[in-house]
């Protein structure tokens, strides 16, 4: 039984911290740390950018691992492009919490998130470690602290818990995230740490990992620009011999649970999406297989016409389906249909009367739209989510350094 939390339980064998250490100078929270009590088990998904972020690299060295001690995280500063000082400044972070908890800086992750190509100020930094190490606790106010810190152009922070319950007993599953613009990971500016106390093996928490990022993180947009530093970290803080820990069906299960909660965060990602009025899904069915029909809901999410058109409530149908139509997959047109939400504009190839301006008007009235395209009679189908575009979109990224 997998259980959504209306109150918010934390899994055992964690501590939390959130300050403002003042690298923003709005004075709102920038450095948090999350500490695990004993060695745990460790693993990552970071950004296929080809440019990378000082953290992403030294995340890449320091897991998969079964003897993390946590993450450091900084926002304000994304320590992106800021060459072999970059490097020294994340290695400085994780050997500064090192100090504090009394463990090796091997044992650390860490995570920036920010404006790209600055330095970090590292005396305000190396202090704001100091003083969340201070603060660490296992209370929810400390988690909430620690996810208010996290955030840069957030308007709010991004969390979401669930308990499974297997025969031998309880595990809770509580994650945080970040994210509003500069999201499209494909593994935004985006971050996210997913914690339990399940008991996982390594390898066994890189597979529950890598398939519920594929089918969340890696279905929404914002914007269709992948960051710098798009990381999202697992960490079991069961310590349980291999024989002790989940495999088969409640390995199954738990990967289900982590992928709920995954997905639930990146909803938020898109609904927080920068100037957003409206979140929409392309739901794609009839495709030659699943990767087919991901490709197709992917483009049609990312097209610029389509999220203008959703955003004035505009049923263009011949948008979604010609951006369908460039996506490279396959499709038979005569077999091709759209709805939008119930109301059914396109089928098999050609058009369908239906009351445009009634539409219109639940569009406009809905902050959730839904895009439901066959493409043929093929088995594959996926589900993508995005935001839609707007003014305020672009007027606060046109400011966004200056």
């Amino acid at each position: 039984m997998t259980r959504t939390e209306t109150e918010f339980h934390l899994p055992n064998g964690f501590r939390f911290a959130g300050i403002a250490a003042g690298i923003k100078e709005s004075g709102k929270p920038d450095v948090a740390a999350i500490v695990t009590d004993k060695p745990s088990v460790g693993v990552c998904v970071t950004t296929t950018n080809q440019v990378v972020a000082a953290p992403v690299l030294l995340c890449r060295k320091h897991a998969p691992t079964a003897s993390c001690r946590g993450i450091v995280i900084n926002s304000g500063n994304a320590n992106a492009c800021t060459g072999d000082e970059g490097m020294e400044d994340a290695a400085s972070m994780c050997r500064q919490m090192a100090d504090a908890i009394g463990c090796d800086w091997q044992q650390l992750l860490v995570m920036s998130t920010g404006i790209i190509g600055h330095r970090l100020p590292m005396p305000t930094v190396l202090a704001g470690i100091d003083d969340a190490c201070e603060r660490l606790s296992s209370t929810k106010e400390g988690f909430q602290a620690a996810a208010d810190a996290i955030c840069t152009t957030d308007q709010f922070s991004k969390t979401a818990s669930a308990t499974l319950e297997v025969s031998r007993g309880r595990y809770r599953v509580a994650a945080m995230c970040k994210g509003a613009g500069m999201i499209a990971p494909n593994m935004a500016t985006m971050l996210a740490v997913i914690l339990t106390d399940a008991p996982l093996s390594v390898d066994a928490a890189s597979g529950v990992l890598g398939e519920a990022v594929s089918s969340t993180f890696n279905r929404v947009s914002v914007d269709g620009h992948t960051s710098t530093n798009d990381t999202v970290a697992l960490l079991s803080s069961s310590t349980s011999d291999d024989a002790e820990c989940l495999t088969g069906i409640e390995l199954d299960r738990l990967t289900k649970t982590i992928t709920e909660v995954s997905l639930r965060l990146a909803k938020m990602l898109v609904a927080d999406g920068e100037g957003a009025s409206r979140f929409f899904e392309v739901c794609v069915n009839g495709a030659s297989d699943d990767e087919d029909a991901l490709q197709i809901a992917r483009v049609v999410a990312a097209s610029p016409l389509v999220k203008t058109a959703i955003q004035g409530g505009d049923p263009n149908w011949g948008r979604v389906v010609s951006a369908a139509g460039y996506a490279g997959p396959m499709m038979d047109v005569a077999r091709t249909s759209l709805q939008i939400d119930d109301v059914v504009l396109f089928r098999h190839g050609e058009p369908v009367s239906f009351d445009a301006d009634a539409l219109s008007a639940s569009m406009k009235a809905s902050r959730d739209v839904v895009l439901r395209l066959t493409v043929g009679a093929g088995p594959g189908k996926a589900s993508f989510w995005a935001s839609d575009l707007t003014e305020d979109y672009v007027r606060f990224n046109s400011l966004y350094t200056t």
